[in-house]
């Protein structure tokens, strides 16, 4: 949370100034704004002088745009003054706004009983402080509880009070939440669970055991997987913990997640500094979401194995087939050859079968005499499915050994549909765990009911005394391939997950939502009391009424982007595009002078000072400052998918400077930090106003395919954007040309 003095900075200058400055009416806005309805028109006949009419009508214009009002004098608002002066009262000469205080807030009483508003009296505040605390449970952000109590001022009619009051109430409920979760805790750890979270902390050979525990897996290798696994089952106990503690806590999902980015937000030196109850909430909700991250990884390590298995075993059988159909034509030219030799005249007729059979085997062996027979009697079909189950049984070393320990460190449910499926994922579970291979038990001890009949044929073989016996590496595959298909589809889950839970684990309990009239109401939301019909019947006559006005505008003419053409009885409508391409970039680029990358962060570091916003990852004991140069080679080299090791052969700077000044300094908090000070700096010059449409700033979010060098767990092979490569997605939201908020997600993500 950044302050500004003794109190919380929520928003910037420009926010502030949007939701509480006096509105700057463009035309068209003066004439929606200062337009008056009938009672409107018979309250300003009450009222004696022309001069009080004009600020009336202008109080009012005002607070039907902000719901706010504001003290002016003729100065700040002549031009609105001289519209509503012109409009109604022509004839009169304004030269001054000077009323009563009286008169003015005598105004602002009849205002608000007009549109059925009411000021934020003592009572009002206190219910304010009660929201603020209700929506602080829902997410520790302040901005997320400032929009929480905008949003409640507006439901309830009421004018919002000034800003620093909003300020102190959202800092009193975010302290008085943080002292809240911190009794929780205090009152509910023992001694042994505290010792538990502080060895987290603590100063190991090597890395803190917290900071091992913020490493993502780099890519789906077994190393990395097997590592993934390990971490799991060394925060497994404190999982638990917070899995019981948390609901104490009476937070949102969405907390719990904020609260956990704290921890790999700030270095284990400022964790420490925390008050221990703080910390101790942070590290809870942290091993939460990390053990459930940490599912959501092998789940879909599981399914990028699974899935590349079967794609290679596709390939594979569509290569079979088509070599099988090219060598069934050539044998098919040479059991022409065969079939000739009972025509043949040159062979006497005395001549005995076995020298006639022996020269045909010549021109073709015996089994593929057979094979062109029976393909020629029975039509028989390459069985390319068939070919598949043959190389999975080659692939079977490989995914037994991916594969197999993502199954057994998965607790694995289904939906009702699919309890057979979990009912074979639990007997070799069993099965591995007892190490005891698949080979060594009965048929009957197998779970069947849930193999598909279409498999059935594939996964069983002819034994010597001609009874079926299963083939269990085909059978352990079916049920990885069922278990990816089902967790796709969203019929198979985990619950320690974050994105392949099921849909109920979202859902308010059963208990709960026996006070469902209460949730709904603390939700502020009328919408949900309303019934469903209704509000579906409001939209279909909103849908028809916009369809009536969309036709009317296209036939009439009005709507200038549709070309309307008649030909006889028949109307035809096409949409307009123009004519001729526009050029890729202006010619006035082309005579600007070229400058160097480092030069433009020279340039802009000037100007904002972002290289400031790195600091040094301990925070204290510092022998190492930052030197802006070798900061600025790292961030080209990683920036430009360059390297250390490469910027460090180009440059004068050795590769030992560039790595140790990337890992002290650059980290995803610095990062951050210093990207909004460009942006903040971006925002500031006079040209960023330029882009706005309509006097309002607008965005888009889009993603953008980079190859990347280190492997991550986000890290994909794309052949369409990276060839044989791997790269992943900056999915980026713009305003205005300036990238203001970036996540990186997989080329497989949406």
């Amino acid at each position: 949370m950044n302050t500004t003095g003794v109190r919380l900075k929520i928003l910037g200058d420009d926010e502030i100034e949007a939701l509480y400055g006096r509105p700057h009416f463009t035309e068209d806005e003066r004439l929606e704004y200062f337009a008056l309805v009938p009672t409107e028109k018979a309250v300003l006949e009450q009222l004696h002088s022309i001069k009080s009419r004009i600020y009336f009508i202008l109080q009012l214009g005002y607070f039907k745009s902000h719901h706010l009002f504001f003290v002016f004098d003729l100065p700040d608002v002549e031009e609105d003054a001289r519209f509503v002066q012109g409009q109604y009262f022509p004839d009169f000469h304004l030269d001054d706004l000077d009323i009563t205080k009286v008169t003015r807030l005598r105004q602002q009483s009849v205002i608000l009983e007009l549109f059925r508003y009411r000021t934020c009296d003592a009572g009002q505040r206190q219910a304010l402080t009660q929201k603020a605390q209700q929506a602080a449970r829902i997410s520790a952000k302040p901005v997320f509880v400032f929009r929480e109590l905008m949003h409640y001022l507006k439901e309830q009619r009421i004018v919002a009070p000034g800003y620093s009051l909003l300020q102190d109430t959202v800092s009193q409920a975010l302290t008085h939440e943080q002292e809240r979760l911190a009794a929780v805790i205090s009152h509910r750890l023992d001694r042994s669970q505290r010792e538990a979270l502080d060895r987290l902390l603590e100063d190991a050979p090597g890395l803190y055991e917290i900071t091992q525990l913020r490493r993502e897996p780099k890519d789906f290798s077994v190393s990395e997987i097997k590592r993934e696994i390990r971490r799991g089952e060394q925060i497994r106990d404190l999982y638990h913990l917070a899995k019981s503690l948390l609901p104490a806590l009476g937070i949102s999902q969405e907390s719990v997640k904020y609260y956990a980015s704290l921890v790999s937000y700030y270095s284990v030196y400022k964790l420490k500094r925390f008050e221990e109850a703080t910390a101790h909430v942070y590290l809870l909700c942290f091993v939460y979401h990390r053990y459930q991250r940490l599912h959501d990884n092998l789940l879909s390590s599981l399914t990028h194995h699974v899935r590349r298995y079967h794609e290679a075993a596709k390939t594979v059988a569509k290569d079979r087939v088509y070599a099988s159909r090219s060598e069934g034509n050539e044998d098919l030219d040479r059991a022409g050859q065969v079939l000739r030799l009972f025509t043949d005249d040159g062979i006497p007729q005395q001549t005995p079968f076995h020298q006639v059979r022996a020269k045909a085997f010549r021109l073709l062996e015996r089994d593929k005499i057979d094979f062109v027979a029976d393909h020629i009697t029975t039509k028989v079909k390459f069985d390319e499915i068939a070919f598949q189950w043959e190389h999975m049984d080659e692939l079977a070393h490989q995914f037994k050994r991916h594969v197999r320990p993502l199954l057994l460190a998965v607790d694995w449910t289904a939906s009702a549909g699919h309890t057979a499926l979990i009912e074979a994922v639990t007997f070799l579970k069993d099965a591995f765990q007892k190490g005891r291979p698949l080979s060594q038990y009965p048929p009957y001890a197998y779970p069947l009911s849930f193999i598909p009949d279409t498999a059935k044929r594939y996964l069983y073989a002819q034994g010597a005394h001609g009874q079926r016996h299963i083939l269990p590496d085909r059978y352990e595959f079916l049920v990885y391939r069922l278990l990816r298909n089902g967790l796709e589809a969203g019929d198979v889950f985990c619950r320690d997950s974050v994105r392949f839970r099921s849909f109920e684990d979202d859902l308010i309990d059963d208990d709960r939502w026996k006070d469902k009239e209460n949730l709904i109401a603390n939700t502020s939301l009328p919408l949900l009391k309303q019934p469903i019909r209704e509000h579906l019947a409001e939209l279909e006559t909103q849908l028809e009424d916009r369809l009536i006005q969309v036709n009317q505008r296209i036939a009439s003419g009005d709507n200038t982007h549709f070309a309307i053409k008649k030909r006889g009885s028949q109307t035809r409508w096409t949409l307009q595009y123009p004519q001729s391409a526009e050029l890729i970039n202006h010619p006035c680029f082309d005579a600007l002078q070229q400058v160097d990358i480092s030069s433009v962060l020279h340039f802009v570091n000037r100007h904002c000072r972002f290289i400031d916003a790195f600091d040094h990852v301990l925070g204290r004991y510092i022998k190492q400052g930052v030197d802006d140069l070798t900061l600025t080679a790292c961030l080209i080299a990683w920036g430009t998918n360059m390297g250390l090791g490469r910027m460090g052969e180009v440059s004068d700077i050795g590769y030992q400077a560039l790595s140790t000044t990337s890992d002290n300094f650059i980290r995803l908090e610095t990062l951050r930090a210093a990207n909004d000070r460009v942006s903040n700096a971006i925002a500031e010059l006079p040209i960023f106003g330029q882009y706005d449409i309509g006097d309002a700033l607008h965005s888009s979010s889009d993603g953008q395919k980079f190859e990347t060098r280190i492997h991550t767990i986000n890290a994909r092979h794309s052949p369409k954007y990276f060839g044989l490569k791997k790269g992943i997605v900056s999915y980026t939201l713009v305003a205005n040309h300036v990238p203001i908020n970036a996540v990186i997600i997989g080329a497989n993500d949406h």
